[in-house]
């Protein structure tokens, strides 16, 4: 008598799904129990996009923290730090909870809903989970033509990646969802981690990674109920509709619960040889008003606008990254939780900088770090644009600082990182004037010559910058590293200057009459303007030599 058909089972603790980047530089794609145990091997996870890589690592973390219940207090996570993460454990965990981590589980599947279904069931398109496919931008994608099907192993990453990163807009509505009104939902906001500014802190490797973002549960500033907090596959499997109004208030309980927040409900349609489509339907939505002391992995933001609509004393907001920026020059926002202009922004407060960063300062204080331990903070987001409904941009950048810089007993070299942000921001707009003076002084446009200039001198100071930041360790001197960096960045810029000036032509260095902002004519000359702004870059970078800076008009300040 033949045997009955087993049913069909893609197990993530068992099946390799995880691609991985090797420390000898090779890839690899790994089980979830293999992550945990090679993790000392890896140097990072590697996401098909770097949104996805954030998701895959929360939900790393998640399972970490379950499976030691912890860590309670820093004790107990520097037990972890010098023992090595306890693999045993963990493969026991997700070897008792393995049905749950099943994809293809007829009844609980593994982050899904298994009889999501709309009121004709429909199946759609793969496109609506995979985040690389082009919004009408069909360049430099493998995926112009849509999706049409995915292996297993990667539905099982955009899965995990459409709780944390899908976008917003009008859904198609499921069965027995009371939001449902003519078969849609209406807009109810992107997945939890859309909302953040996504701050990762990376070290040698993914074992070093896991075990820097494994914050204490006994952290002053977070909110944790270790009998609440639990991740979504140690929850009752959920239905179409979202969490009651009650239960949203008290959640998430911790980190696991909303590391792993089921932002929306997936039901994928499959076959013997992958998944051909999905179903796709608004979870449980969560405002991201004044969740600060339970997401620690952004920095957060004072929102006047908020506060007085909503009629409460402060509301912060999660800081997203901005795309045009690099991620050294928001330092500011991650070392003392402040931001340039934030007065004039009408951010009454400061900015609460990412609570994982709270963390790995406490390591070196409580812990066993070292001071001029070098961590990287790995900046991941993503650009929403019309109306959230589709992803713009995503925000990849990383900056590598010592951790004396976080600490609060000692702020002097925090500062001075800070403040060199500064002397870089008033470089680069002093070029930027500079290539506006030229521009006018032959009769050309001022702005796109100042917008270039600024650019090319960024991008010029981003490597020298994050050089020198590693240099701020315990034993410098502040003084002495800020008049360094003076010196390398007025080098830097100087260059940029002079080669602007040789490239002005002939109509800017005969010049013409323009109108300063106080009403006075002038005759503005190539000569005029380099004259202007190399006083202006002594003065704001005087170096360790303190220079002078040298006789000229300081005060030019042309008309547009």
């Amino acid at each position: 008598m033949p045997s009955e058909l087993a049913a069909p089972s893609f197990d993530l603790t068992s099946r390799p799904w995880l691609p991985v980047l090797r420390s000898d530089g090779s890839e690899d794609e790994l089980s979830l129990t293999e992550v945990f145990r090679q993790a000392h091997q890896l140097r990072r996870v590697v996401g098909d996009v770097p949104t996805q890589e954030f998701a895959l690592v929360r939900l790393l973390l998640a399972v970490l923290h379950d499976a030691v219940d912890g860590p309670d207090d820093v004790y107990g996570w520097t037990q972890l730090w010098d023992e090595g993460l306890p693999t045993d454990r963990i493969a026991a965990y997700l070897k008792q909870h393995r049905e749950r981590f099943d994809l293809l589980h007829p009844r609980a599947p593994f982050l899904q809903t298994a009889d999501l279904r709309t009121a004709n069931d429909e199946v759609f398109s793969l496109d609506r989970i995979v985040a690389d496919v082009p919004n009408g931008a069909l360049f430099f994608t493998m995926r112009a033509g849509g999706v049409q099907r995915l292996g297993f192993a990667e539905a099982a990453r955009w899965l995990v990646h459409a709780h944390a990163f899908d976008t917003s807009g009008i859904k198609t509505g499921a069965v027995g969802d009371p939001r449902v009104k003519g078969g849609k939902v209406y807009p109810q906001g992107v997945g939890w981690a859309g909302n953040l500014g996504g701050v990762l802190i990376e070290g040698n490797d993914l074992r070093e990674t896991l075990l820097l973002n494994l914050i204490a549960f006994d952290t002053d500033n977070l909110e944790i109920d270790p009998a609440r907090d639990l991740p979504a596959w140690r929850q009752e499997p959920r239905g179409p509709q979202e969490l009651d109004e009650v239960e949203l208030k008290s959640r998430p309980a911790g980190v696991r619960d909303l590391y792993t927040w089921q932002s929306r409900r997936v039901r994928l349609h499959f076959d013997a040889d992958g998944v051909h489509g999905v179903v796709l339907a608004y979870g449980d939505a969560l405002a991201p008003r004044n969740k600060h002391a339970h997401e620690p992995m952004t920095a957060w933001r004072r929102s006047p606008a908020q506060e007085k609509k909503l009629g409460e004393p402060q509301v912060y907001l999660p800081r997203e990254h901005d795309p045009s920026r690099s991620a050294w020059r928001g330092l500011g926002a991650l070392i003392a939780g402040r931001a340039d202009g934030a007065e004039q922004r009408g951010e009454a407060a400061v900015i609460v900088r990412p609570r994982i960063l709270d963390w790995a300062a406490r390591l070196t204080i409580e812990g066993p770090l070292p001071p001029d331990y070098l961590i990287r903070a790995r900046l991941l987001g993503a650009v929403y644009g019309t109306q959230q409904s589709v992803i713009d941009e995503m925000v990849d950048d990383a900056v590598a600082m010592p951790l004396v810089l976080l600490h609060d007993q000692d702020r002097d070299l925090g500062q001075t990182a800070i403040d060199a942000v500064a002397d870089a921001e008033s470089a680069v707009r002093i070029l930027g004037d500079l290539a506006s003076d030229l521009a006018k002084a032959s009769g050309a446009a001022p702005e796109p010559a100042a917008d270039a200039a600024r650019h090319l001198g960024f991008g010029m100071l981003d490597g020298p910058f994050r050089e020198w930041l590693t240099t701020l360790v315990p034993a410098a001197d502040a003084g002495e590293r800020r008049a360094e960096w003076h010196d390398r960045a007025r080098e830097i810029i100087s260059r940029l200057g002079r080669d602007l000036v040789a490239s002005a032509g002939d109509p800017a260095w005969e010049g013409r009459v323009v109108e300063t902002r106080k009403g006075q004519e002038i005759w503005l000359t190539a000569s005029r303007a380099d004259l202007t702004f190399r006083g202006r870059l002594a003065k704001a970078l005087p170096g360790s030599q303190g220079d002078s800076p040298p006789e000229s008009d300081q005060s030019l300040e042309v008309r547009s």
